[in-house]
C-alpha cells in the first residue's frame, strides 16, 4: 500500500485541534464566582511556608488554627507544615517554593513518569517530594477533618500531587489552591484526578505556570504536560477570568517565543500574589480571557 502524503499528518492534526476547541467549554458570563477570601487565608499560609516557625506560629494563630508540624525535608529542601482548627475540624497543609525560581525552571526535568501509588504519570521530582511529606504528615493527619492543600511555585506543584496521595487514600480534601503552580501530570491524569476542588491561581505575566511550554503540535500525544484543576488569572484592578482544560492549555503559546524577563520574575513572587488577591476581596469581577492564539498559525503560515 502506498504512504500517505506527508500533508496528511498536519491535516488530521488540525482537524483533532478543532474538535477539542469545539468541544471545550468556553468561560460563561454566568459561571460561579470565586471566593477570594478562602483564597487570600490559603495564600497567607502559602507565604507563611517561607518564613520562620515563630512567624508561621503568628500567622496561623491569626486565623484560629494550632501548628502541629513544621518540617524541611534535608534531601530536597521542600518544607512544609500542617496546622490545624479543631473548631472547624479543619486541617491545612502548606508547602513552600523554591528560593530560586530562575535555576530551577531552567533545570526542570521534562520526564513524565508513571507513579504506582497514585496510579498516573507524574514529574518524578514533584512526586518523590510529595511521597515523603505524605509518609511525615500521616501521623498526624485527622481523617474525620477536611484538608486543605496549599503551596506556591514549586511548592505548588508537590501540593498538587500530595492532594492527589490524600485523595488515593481515601482523606477529605476539601480544597486545593495553588499560586504559580507549574504542571505536574498528563491528560490522563488530569482526567483521573477533576472531581477534586482545585484551583490554581496565576498572575497572565508568570511564566512559570505555563512550564513545561505546550506545543500545540504535540497535541496529539496524551503523554504532554496538562493541568489539573480550575484556573484563576488574576486580571487588571479587580478583574478576573477562569479558564479549564484545553482553554487553559492554549495560554502557553503566546510566550512560547519570549525570554524570562523581571517582569516575569516579579509577578511569579508570592508577595505580588499577595497584593492581587486583597485588592480582589473587597470587590471583584468575573471577566472574560482572550487570547491571540491562532489555530491557523499553527504550521507557519501567515
Amino acid at each position: 500500500m502506498d504512504a500517505k502524503p506527508h500533508y496528511m499528518k498536519p491535516v488530521r492534526l488540525y482537524l483533532w485541534i478543532t474538535f477539542l476547541c469545539l468541544n471545550t467549554a468556553l468561560p460563561a458570563s454566568g459561571q460561579t464566582g470565586v471566593n477570594f477570601t478562602e483564597i487570600s487565608e490559603l495564600a497567607r499560609f502559602a507565604n507563611a511556608a517561607y518564613r520562620s516557625e515563630a512567624e508561621i506560629h503568628t500567622v496561623v494563630e491569626k486565623s484560629d488554627y494550632k501548628l502541629v508540624l513544621h518540617h524541611t525535608i534535608a534531601e530536597s529542601q521542600v518544607a512544609f507544615f500542617l496546622a490545624t482548627n479543631e473548631l472547624t475540624k479543619t486541617q491545612i497543609i502548606s508547602i513552600r517554593g523554591t528560593a530560586n525560581i530562575e535555576n530551577t525552571m531552567v533545570n526542570i526535568s521534562l520526564k513524565l513518569t508513571v507513579n504506582p501509588d497514585i496510579g498516573v504519570s507524574l514529574h518524578n521530582g514533584f512526586a518523590y517530594s510529595a511521597k515523603q511529606i505524605y509518609a511525615e504528615l500521616q501521623p498526624f493527619l485527622i481523617p474525620e477533618y477536611k484538608i486543605n492543600v496549599t503551596g506556591h511555585s514549586l511548592g505548588g506543584a508537590v501540593a498538587i500531587i500530595l492532594a492527589m496521595y490524600l485523595d488515593t487514600n481515601q482523606f477529605n480534601v476539601n480544597q486545593v489552591v495553588t499560586f504559580g503552580q507549574p504542571k505536574v501530570t498528563n491528560l490522563l491524569g488530569a482526567d483521573k484526578f477533576q472531581h477534586m476542588n482545585i484551583i490554581r491561581v496565576v498572575a497572565p505575566a508568570d511564566l512559570v505556570p505555563l512550564v513545561p511550554l505546550f506545543d500545540p503540535l504535540d497535541i496529539k500525544n496524551l503523554d504532554i504536560y496538562w493541568h489539573v484543576g480550575k484556573e484563576v488569572i488574576l486580571l487588571d484592578e479587580t478583574g478576573y477570568a477562569t479558564l479549564e482544560g484545553f482553554d487553559s492549555m492554549l495560554r502557553a503559546t503566546k510566550f512560547t517565543q519570549k525570554a524570562w524577563n523581571e517582569e516575569n520574575l516579579n509577578n511569579h513572587r508570592m508577595s505580588a500574589y499577595l497584593k492581587l488577591i486583597d485588592a480582589r476581596r473587597k470587590a471583584s469581577e468575573l471577566v472574560p480571557y482572550t487570547t491571540d492564539f491562532n489555530l491557523f498559525n499553527l504550521f507557519g503560515n501567515e
